[in-house]
């Protein structure tokens, strides 16, 4: 199953022109905690199978993780689910590189 993808810049912009734009980061909490996307939502890889209801609402849900195979990973879990799923190319590290905005702790 293909999954879309999104560069971070036009998430930047999906973030900032709408405010209900899902985006759920898959790392580990240790790396959220070090820097995330302002509004990502944690659910670790690992408990994705157990928290799919996390990634159902209107509209499609934007995944994140570090470089971004964590959370092809994930979104192709999560559509096999019936839900659209939009992987983020690059992750959080290709977030930061662009200087985008990050928030920590």
């Amino acid at each position: 199953m293909a999954i879309p993808e999104v560069s971070v810049d036009e998430l930047a912009e999906l973030l900032a022109s709408d405010p209900s734009t899902r985006l759920i980061d898959v790392r580990e909490p240790d790396e959220y905690a070090e820097a995330r996307v302002p509004g990502a939502v944690l659910v670790p890889l690992g408990t994705v199978p157990d928290n799919v209801d996390a990634f159902r609402g209107d509209g499609p849900v934007y995944v994140i993780c570090a470089r971004g195979g964590r959370s092809l990973k994930a979104a192709e879990y999560v559509a096999e689910e019936g839900i659209e799923a939009i992987n983020v190319a690059g992750g959080t590290l290709a977030w930061i590189d662009a200087g985008h905005r990050v928030d920590a702790g």
